[in-house]
């Protein structure tokens, strides 16, 4: 009775988030007509900007209005889409660390891209997790235009790629790829025996599309890894040569001499 009371009073914990990311929209909506006065040229120039803003100590938060205010922009011009305000809503909550639940239709590609911006101004990377490989090429091919328009590199990490090319797609500023491929390679990189030998640059931030199958249906499948075990062979030459040298010792509790002891009732042998 008195927390119904108490939430009629003062709402919901869930409704007031959403009141203080309305105020946040609101921010960002009042900023349009400015970023959209300015040049292609100007509006690319703004990444470089935020970075320099952020190196100096100024935190994302801060920089969000006017970030995901720049890349609503760019995504009307590059993509001829607008984020709407619910799209704005998901991305701050996707910045938060939160998880943002979309109907169809609401557009949840075009949302991740906010946080994804926002997120890669660090310069530390971003992730995007999908569920399979086609979801991760297809993504980054969607959303290329867009992140290169600002200044920003996409990479995609799938199986049976190179090295190199795993290398390179890890050092961009957004990197796509699946659950599975992204855990491999954090085990493979913990198999490495030299740091140039890594490919991951370290886990920053990341953003996973169907968080629930990935985080509760598919955590129930192991990541099972193996690698090939050092050559011993010249080892096992050189204690081969070993036991025809050892003597049994003829009584347990006696020592005369023997090397090992046979215990035929237990079936074992003992080192003496």
């Amino acid at each position: 009775m008195l927390a119904s009371l108490i939430g009629g009073i003062f709402g919901t914990k869930n409704e007031r988030e959403l009141k203080r990311m309305r105020k946040i929209v609101d921010q960002i909506n009042a900023l349009e007509p400015t970023i959209s006065a300015l040049s292609d040229a100007d509006l690319s120039a703004k990444t470089p900007e935020f970075k320099e803003r952020y190196n100096n100590g100024e935190s994302l938060d801060k920089l969000l209005p006017e970030a995901f205010a720049v890349c609503r922009e760019a995504a009307k011009r590059v993509m001829g889409m607008r984020h709407y305000d619910v799209q704005l809503i998901g991305g701050i909550t996707l910045h938060e660390g939160k998880i943002a639940e979309m109907r169809t239709g609401e557009g949840k590609t075009l949302m991740g891209t906010l946080a994804c911006y926002l997120n890669a101004l660090s310069g530390q990377g971003v992730h995007v997790i999908t569920v399979n490989d086609y979801l991760a090429q297809r993504d980054a091919e969607l959303n290329r235009p867009l992140f290169e328009f600002l200044g920003l590199s996409i990479g995609t990490i799938y199986s049976m790629q190179s090295p190199v090319e795993k290398a390179e797609a890890y050092q961009a500023d957004i990197t796509y790829g699946t659950n599975n491929e992204f855990g491999f390679d954090y085990l493979r990189d913990n198999m490495v025996f030299s740091l140039p030998e890594k490919k991951q640059r370290g886990l920053n931030y990341a953003i996973i599309d169907e968080v629930d199958s990935i985080l509760i249906d598919e955590a129930r499948t192991p990541l099972i890894i193996s690698g090939q075990s050092e050559d011993s062979s010249q080892l096992y030459a050189a204690i081969n040569n070993i036991p025809p040298k050892l003597r049994a010792q003829k009584e347990e509790k006696v020592a005369d001499g023997g090397h090992f002891w046979i215990d035929e009732k237990q079936r074992s042998v003992e080192m003496t």
